[in-house]
């Protein structure tokens, strides 16, 4: 079957391999209908790269598809059944994992990033890392469970209240879907910032109520305008940008920290934080958020299709890489053929 294999530093490499067979009896093996391209799947590929990953592994971390196969011990999805995936494998014995924290496990993994994922026709991993989804949920929509799981996971931590102003730092896949959940939330101006006039025109169609190119806009002073004090929630979905949320906030507000970049040097002003009340938390990944995000796709409460920007076949995944680096796409999905 032909797989996209991470091969080494900033090479991506399309290989011919065997079909993968169950090994345990708590095992299942899926038949791919769509991956995705995440951001994550760019750094990985980047020289040097920006996230780490195994050499001659399979990756594609954001994979639907349906099960062909169990293990004699599966009880929780069934042959037929349209799966989505949950990449990150936890070990259940550590004090996170104990104590409800799986995402911090001491002990965790990344299916396509460790282990071998979704960039391929099929796929085995572990039973407890799927969910059932029902059909009705188109696979291109599916597909997005992942990174709206970790959206979920962070918006539960500031939990937007109606009418609530919410700054945006960011318009990439991130970016938009956080710019859906708050304005379902009921969040009242919502305002984006990124580079791209291409990725604010997205953010547009997700709910953004305005939008700031801030390659030539003053956000800070728009952000005044808009709030008069400054926003009740900033979200940074860059990485980079701690200073400026402080700046973007309002006394006793908010500030969400999605994005990481482990070279950023903020100048962080604890005093600001401690004088002004202002609440600063980090997100990372999901926690046990895949059953929240199944009935939000099949309420088909978020206008997901919008994100999809692009339609390709696996062999023309290094295309696809590409469109995602120069920031031509909001989001590419993968068919195996």
């Amino acid at each position: 079957m032909l797989t996209g294999v991470f091969k080494e530093v900033g090479k991506l490499e399309l290989q011919e391999r065997e079909e993968p067979k169950l090994i345990s009896e708590t095992e299942v093996k899926i038949k791919i209908e769509v991956a995705s391209i995440c951001g994550t799947d760019v750094h990985i590929l980047s020289d040097p790269p920006g996230h780490p990953a195994t050499t001659d592994t399979i990756l594609g971390h954001e994979y639907v598809g349906e099960v062909v196969e169990i293990g004699k011990k599966v009880r929780n999805v069934a042959v037929g059944d349209r799966v989505i995936v949950d990449p990150t494998t936890t070990c259940g014995e550590c004090n996170y994992c104990k104590n409800g924290i799986a995402n911090m496990c001491e002990n965790s993994s990344s299916i396509g990033i460790f282990e071998d994922g979704g960039w391929a026709p099929y796929s085995v991993l572990p039973a407890k890392n799927v969910y059932k989804v029902s059909k009705t949920v188109p696979p291109e929509i599916a597909v997005l469970a992942e990174p709206l799981s970790c959206v979920i996971n962070g918006s539960e931590k500031v939990k937007v209240q109606p009418g609530d102003s919410v700054v945006i730092l960011g318009a990439g896949p991130m970016g938009q879907l956080f710019t859906q959940v708050v304005k379902a939330a009921g969040a009242g101006k919502v305002i984006c910032s990124d580079f791209s006039d291409y990725r604010l025109s997205y953010s547009e169609k997700s709910g953004a109520t305005r939008v700031v190119n801030a390659k030539h806009d003053d956000i800070l002073q728009i952000v005044k305008e808009e709030t008069e004090i400054g926003a009740d929630v900033v979200i940074d979905c860059v990485g980079a940008l701690f200073d400026q949320t402080l700046d973007l906030v309002r006394k006793g507000g908010q500030v969400l920290l999605v994005g990481m970049n482990e070279h950023a040097s903020p100048t962080i002003s604890q005093y600001k934080i401690t004088r002004e009340e202002i609440t600063v938390k980090g997100t990372y990944i999901q926690n046990y958020d895949f059953p929240k995000v199944i009935k939000i796709l099949e309420a088909n409460l978020l206008n997901l299709e919008t994100l999809i920007t692009h339609k390709i076949t696996l062999d023309q995944i290094h295309e696809g890489v590409e469109t995602m680096r120069k920031g031509d796409a909001i989001k590419v999905v993968v068919y195996p053929t």
